[in-house]
C-alpha cells in the first residue's frame, strides 16, 4: 500500500500532530453578544480607535438595496443601503449575474499568481477597460485597491521621467480639497489641512499644492483661477513629474463638485510644461456623476488613469491603473525596463471575472438613465434639507447627494436619525451624503432622501 500524505502538517516540535479525530469540533454560531464583543477586543476597524468605543451594527445578509441586521436597531431589522458599501456595490447585493460569474470562476480557479502567468478572465478585463476609457490608454495595470492603484500610477510618473533621464521631475501636483488613499504616496497628495493625514506632515514627501478649484458643477469658468492653475503648473514645471486630481467630485475630502473646464485647463497646462495628467477616477468611474467615467464631461483624456471601487460591483477587491503609450514606452526604454510592481494578488480570477460581469451588466442596460432618475429622486428628496437650521449647501450630481452642514456632525446622532429612518448612512466631517446603488427603485431613493435630511436635522 503507497504511502499516503498526512493530513496534517508535520508535528510541532513540543508534541505530535493531532488526527482530524482529536481536533476540536467547529464552534457553533456566535450569539451577537459575542460576536460584537469578540469584535471590541480584537478587530480595528477603519478610522476607528482600539478597542472600539462605538457598537457597530451587525449585518448577517444583504439582498438587492438591503443589508439584513442580526439583531434590530433602533426598531429596524433591515436597513436601506444608501451608501453602496463605500460606493461599490453599484448593481445592489446578491445580484444573479455576478453570483454566476463567481460561482463559474471558483470551479475553475479563485488564484494564480500572475507573475509568468496569465489567464483569460484578466486579459478579457483588461481589454474591456482599453475599450471604455478615453483614448489614447492602452495598457492596464490590475491592482489590490483604489490606493494601491494610486501608488502604481505615482511610480509610473516618477519611472517614466527616470527612464528619460530627468529624475528631477519628482514631485506631485494636485489641488487642496482633494482624497487619494490612505498609503503613503497618495497621503501626501490628499489636502494637507483639511484631510485626515496632517499627522504625517515632516514626514510625507512634499507636494505641489494649488487652491481647491471654486465650488459647482455649472459654475463659469473664473480667469483668476484658470490663470492660478495655468501659473502653478509652470512655476513647478521642471520638477512635476505629474498632476493628480480627482475628475469633476472630489470624494472623501469634502464631497465637492467643481465644473469639468478645470480638467480641460490641466490638460491644456500639462502639455505645454512637458507634466504628466493623472486622473483618480476610483470614486467617479463607471457612471457614478452620470457620465461613464467624469473626464468624459471634460472630453478630456489623461495619460494615467485609476479605477477601483465599482470596478467588480463591490463583490471582490480590485482596481486598475491605465495609462498611454507613451508612458510605456518610456518606462520601457529605461535602465530599470520595467515597472517594479507586483502585487501577489494581482489580476485575481474571481475578481477580474466578476469585474468583467459588472462591466456587462452596467453596460448592456440603461445606466444613464438609471443614475438620471436617481439625480431626479434625490433632487426632489433634498430639496427640503436646504431650509433646515445648520445647513450650508445642498447638492446632487448624478447618483450622489450631499447634505453640507455649518458645523462638525455629530455622527452618532446623526446615524441613530437615518437608521430609524429605515437607511444606513455613514456621515463624516461636516456631510451627510449618499451614493445609493443604481438599481435603488424611486420609493427607496425617497426613502434615503429622507434619512439624509432626518439625519442633518439630528446631526
Amino acid at each position: 500500500m503507497p504511502d499516503v500524505p498526512p493530513l496534517l502538517s508535520p508535528a510541532p516540535l513540543d508534541g505530535p500532530a493531532r488526527s482530524v479525530a482529536e481536533l476540536p469540533e467547529p464552534s457553533p454560531g456566535l450569539s451577537c453578544e459575542e460576536l460584537l464583543d469578540l469584535d471590541r477586543r480584537h478587530v480595528w476597524h477603519p478610522y476607528g480607535p482600539m478597542p472600539g468605543r462605538s457598537e457597530p451594527l451587525v449585518v448577517s445578509s444583504a439582498s438587492g438595496v438591503r443589508l439584513r441586521l442580526a439583531r434590530p436597531a433602533w426598531g429596524r431589522e433591515e436597513l436601506v443601503d444608501g451608501m453602496s458599501s463605500w460606493w461599490s456595490a453599484i448593481h445592489g447585493y446578491r445580484h444573479p449575474v455576478l453570483d454566476d460569474a463567481v460561482r463559474s470562476q471558483v470551479e475553475r480557479m479563485s488564484h494564480v499568481m500572475f507573475g509568468g502567468l496569465t489567464h483569460e478572465p484578466a486579459v478579457r478585463l483588461a481589454k474591456r477597460l482599453v475599450d471604455i476609457a478615453p483614448d489614447g490608454l492602452e495598457h492596464v495595470f490590475l491592482a489590490d485597491s483604489g490606493s494601491v492603484s494610486v501608488e502604481v500610477a505615482v511610480k509610473m510618473c516618477l519611472q517614466y521621467w527616470r527612464s528619460l533621464g530627468r529624475p528631477d521631475k519628482r514631485r506631485l501636483m494636485t489641488w487642496r480639497g482633494g482624497y487619494h488613499g490612505d498609503t503613503w504616496h497618495p497621503m501626501s497628495v490628499c489636502d494637507p489641512e483639511g484631510g485626515m493625514h496632517h499627522l504625517w506632515s515632516g514626514a510625507l514627501p512634499e507636494q505641489v499644492f494649488a487652491d481647491a478649484p471654486p465650488d459647482g458643477f455649472d459654475t463659469e469658468p473664473d480667469p483668476a483661477y484658470t490663470a492660478h492653475l495655468r501659473k502653478t503648473i509652470a512655476d513647478h514645471a521642471d520638477e512635476l513629474a505629474a498632476v493628480i486630481v480627482e475628475p469633476v467630485v472630489q470624494g472623501a475630502g469634502g464631497m465637492r463638485f467643481h465644473s469639468p473646464a478645470w480638467l480641460r485647463v490641466l490638460r491644456e497646462a500639462c502639455d505645454e510644461h512637458d507634466v504628466l495628467l493623472v486622473l483618480d477616477e476610483i470614486a467617479t468611474g463607471f457612471g457614478r456623476t452620470g457620465a461613464l467615467f467624469a473626464s468624459h464631461h471634460a472630453g478630456v483624456a489623461p495619460d494615467v488613469m485609476c479605477v477601483g471601487k465599482a470596478l467588480t460591483g463591490g463583490y471582490l477587491t480590485m482596481a486598475a491603473t491605465l495609462c498611454t503609450t507613451r508612458v510605456a514606452d518610456g518606462i520601457s526604454r529605461g535602465e530599470v525596463p520595467v515597472l517594479a510592481h507586483g502585487p501577489t494578488f494581482m489580476g485575481n480570477p474571481l475578481a477580474a471575472a466578476v469585474a468583467g460581469a459588472s462591466l456587462d451588466l452596467l453596460l448592456g442596460q440603461d445606466w444613464a438613465g438609471e443614475v438620471g432618475r436617481i439625480e431626479t429622486g434625490l433632487r426632489a428628496g433634498l430639496a427640503e434639507a436646504a431650509d433646515l437650521p445648520g445647513v450650508r449647501d445642498v447638492r446632487v450630481l448624478g447618483a450622489i447627494g450631499v447634505v453640507q452642514l455649518d458645523h462638525e456632525v455629530d455622527t452618532a446622532a446623526a446615524t441613530e436619525a437615518a437608521v430609524r429612518a429605515g437607511v444606513w448612512l455613514r456621515p463624516f466631517r461636516d456631510l451627510v451624503y449618499t451614493m445609493p446603488p443604481y438599481v435603488t427603485g424611486d420609493e427607496d431613493v425617497a426613502r434615503i432622501a429622507d434619512a439624509v435630511c432626518a439625519a442633518a436635522r439630528a446631526g
